[in-house]
């Protein structure tokens, strides 16, 4: 069963030059093919975000401007990661609740997905959730 410790900070490799820098994600920098992208912006301070798990998809989370707090949660443990480096994205697995919280002025989170939008793969209760993972 997936553990929050499963979900991992991954470094966007980058080139770094003085006119900008330029992260590149491609296929051996996430361990799934990407066929859903989007992004979250103009999230108040007090707002949450997430508040699911998924069953099946994975997603990869990166603090594209400004800062962000995702809090996992695998039915047992819960674990609270920031993320506030563009080169640097989360990856999360099935089977893990998260919740993204505390966002910054100006933050932009960019998903990218391994599926499209199914709705029959969320779970959206958390009680549901526990029962999924046999607790």
């Amino acid at each position: 069963m997936t553990t929050v410790d499963d979900c991992l900070i991954i470094e966007i490799p980058n080139i770094k030059d003085p006119r900008g820098n330029i992260a590149v994600i491609e296929k051996e920098v996430i361990p799934f093919e990407t066929k859903r992208v989007y992004y979250l912006y103009d999230v108040p301070s007090d707002a949450s975000r997430g508040g699911h798990a998924h069953k099946e998809l994975y997603q990869f989370l990166i603090a594209i401007s400004g800062s962000f707090d995702v809090m996992l949660h695998d039915g047992k443990t819960q674990k609270k990661i920031t993320l506030n480096k563009p080169n640097k994205g989360l990856l999360i697995k099935p089977g893990i609740w998260r919740e993204l919280e505390d966002f910054s002025s100006g933050s932009v989170c960019l998903v990218l997905a391994s599926e499209v939008f199914k709705e029959e793969d969320y779970i959206r209760d958390f009680k549901k959730f526990e029962l999924f993972k046999g607790r």
